[in-house]
């Protein structure tokens, strides 16, 4: 590590990775410093999607989209926190910043035209086309920095394999009735046993941490320097303009001037009790909330930008991207954190509150599944929900951390992971559920279901509810009954994906004070800045796509920004608080 950058980035994840490579394509000398021994932050442990509009790779396979459509959309999801100035600037560079990646660097992806909009009924919405995906990398690429790259979340993947979107997941839910998924499965398992046995990891990346393993060999390969377990203490002002940081290396204290800026990057704050407590209703204490986020992100960026005269803004309809988890307990005492993605889609699922009863159509985005769980929380006195299958549902598709036959359920029901009852009376009085609530709810589902129709929530009727539903069930994607028994539940409880509240930042990236004018020589991306979509969530990939595309935004903008005296004379602002140390 130098003492003199051109840039420096605090974090390495999409964001701050993105800004990086950027900056150094345009020649400036780059410095990333990671607080965690692993790079790739929140996104490593990512599905990999990006939401851009008018993509390239969608445009190439035929589909047309219109910009005014696209800005009717976001101004029916974002409301009264439509901000115009930045969502043109996301729109206009996110197919740019796609095309320059792919021109430019290691960062490819591929399309996944059929991966809808979260409200594809909505004005302006629709039923696929505007995201994209990060193409599978080898780990090899990486050589011996792969072991620095943040694995994926151990709970979402099997025996440490990761798997592409839904449609690999297929052939392991199909394993026991498809030859061609009984031989894909082998040659994975196959496959991936070498690997470990050679590498001790898999090295087929996917999603979020091919776009990591992606973002941090363009990186490499651009000159850019990535020191890990290296966090920023304070930033440096001089002269009225942020142009350094502190960072601690190896247990000492190292000032690193930066001539065109720093760049913060780290991940927002869902593993901080303190600003959970003040900005997350259903977390009265900072400790009712449960997230898959790296330890790390702790909200470093937000308590900087603060001291340094940035303003911050927690005022959103959802201060952070929703989603319902489960706790799954390990061998050494310990739990991990298991997001619900797909499990709540599936036909002979539904989910219920402690009064036994639905509240939501559990195909429904997890962002929209989170607030549904947010408001019977306020109702019932806990935030919580069970998901309730019977036995055919949770042997054909597993439920939560539990996999699909033929692996065994026993562990689980030891564990008491997983809850059975041999009727669903006796399933809520295990669950502490109200056993005629949930008797009463499952016979009225099961009729309509018998059709695959849901009149209460209308769990199926929408492109994106089918899309990670079973297109190969008879009746419906998403819709059966519940009347195999025995019945099993699992516990929900609140999560998220990443924070939604932030530094305020313009159109460029660079961070704002109160008065809206940009603090000199700080910027902001990824999940440290304020999401652009107004706190909620149109979309799959609507925080990684504005990622990329506003770390391409900034980094373009560093190699703009014209060079500052050096010489003159420090000042350090700590990160903790709002002392200033000369």
């Amino acid at each position: 590590m130098k003492d003199r950058y051109d840039v420096i980035v605090a974090g390495s994840g999409a964001g701050a990775l993105a800004t990086a490579v950027t900056a150094a394509k345009a020649g400036l000398s780059v410095l990333v410093v990671e607080k965690e021994p692993l790079f790739g932050g929140t996104t490593a442990r990512s599905g990999g999607v990006l939401w851009i509009p008018r993509n390239p790779k969608s445009k190439a396979l035929g589909i047309e989209d219109s910009p005014d459509a696209v800005r009717t959309y976001l101004r029916h999801e974002t409301g009264a926190h439509y901000d115009e100035k930045r969502i043109e600037a996301f729109l206009d560079a996110g197919p740019k910043a796609v095309e320059f990646f792919e021109r430019e660097t290691a960062l490819q992806f591929v399309a996944v035209p059929e991966f809808s909009d979260y409200h594809p009924d909505a004005p302006g919405g629709r039923p696929g086309g505007r995201a994209i995906l990060a193409a599978p990398y080898d780990a090899g690429e990486l050589g011996a920095d792969a072991k620095r790259l943040r694995p994926p979340l151990k709970e979402i993947t099997f025996v440490g394999m990761m798997f592409n979107a839904s449609q690999e997941v297929q052939h392991f839910f199909n394993v026991t009735r498809s030859l061609t998924s009984a031989k894909y499965v082998a040659r994975r398992l196959l496959t991936h046993a070498k690997e470990m046995l050679v590498h001790g990891r898999a090295q087929r990346l996917t999603n979020g941490n091919a776009l990591a393993a992606r973002l941090f060999r363009s990186a490499r390969d651009a000159g850019v320097e990535v020191v890990t377990s290296a966090p920023v203490c304070e930033l440096v002002i001089e002269s009225g303009a942020v142009r350094g940081v502190v960072v601690e290396v190896d247990g000492q204290r190292r000032t690193v001037r930066a001539s065109r800026g720093v760049v913060l990057g780290t991940g927002g704050f869902p593993q901080d009790p303190a600003l959970r407590k003040q900005l997350f209703p259903h977390a009265p204490t900072g400790a009712e909330h449960w997230s898959p986020a790296p330890p790390g992100n702790t909200g470093d960026g937000w308590r900087m930008a603060e001291a340094a005269g940035a303003a911050t803004q927690g005022n959103l309809p959802n201060n952070a991207a929703w989603i319902p988890v489960s706790r799954v307990p390990r061998s050494d005492g310990s739990f991990g954190v298991f997001p619900h993605l797909i499990d709540r889609y599936k036909p002979g699922v539904i989910a219920v509150g402690r009064n036994g009863r639905r509240f939501v159509n559990e195909a429904n985005s997890y962002h929209d599944f989170g607030q549904a769980m947010q408001r019977i929380g306020r109702e019932q006195g806990e935030t919580a929900a069970w998901l309730v299958a019977d036995h055919r549902a949770l042997r054909r598709y597993g439920l939560g951390f539990v996999k699909p036959f033929p692996l065994p359920l026993w562990p689980h029901l030891r564990n008491g992971y997983l809850l059975r009852g041999s009727t669903p009376a006796e399933l809520a009085r295990k669950a502490g559920l109200d056993a005629a609530g949930l008797e009463q709810t499952i016979a009225e589902f099961n009729g309509p279901a018998a059709r695959g129709l849901d009149p209460a929530f209308g769990k199926g009727t929408t492109a994106y509810n089918r899309y990670l539903g079973d297109a190969k069930h008879p009746i419906s994607h998403c819709v059966a009954p519940l009347d195999q028994g025995p019945w099993y539940a699992i516990k929900l409880l609140p999560g998220d994906l990443g924070t939604f509240a932030g530094i305020r930042t313009d159109e460029f990236a660079r961070a704002l004070a109160a008065d809206g004018k940009p603090v000199p020589g700080l910027y902001a991306v990824g999940n440290d800045a304020l999401s652009v979509m107004g706190g909620n969530y149109p979309g799959g990939g609507i925080t990684l796509g504005p990622a990329l595309a506003f770390g391409w935004i900034a980094g373009r903008h560093l190699a703009e920004v014209s060079t500052q005296d050096s010489a003159a004379p420090l000042r350090a602002v700590q990160r903790e608080g709002d002392a200033v140390v000369a």
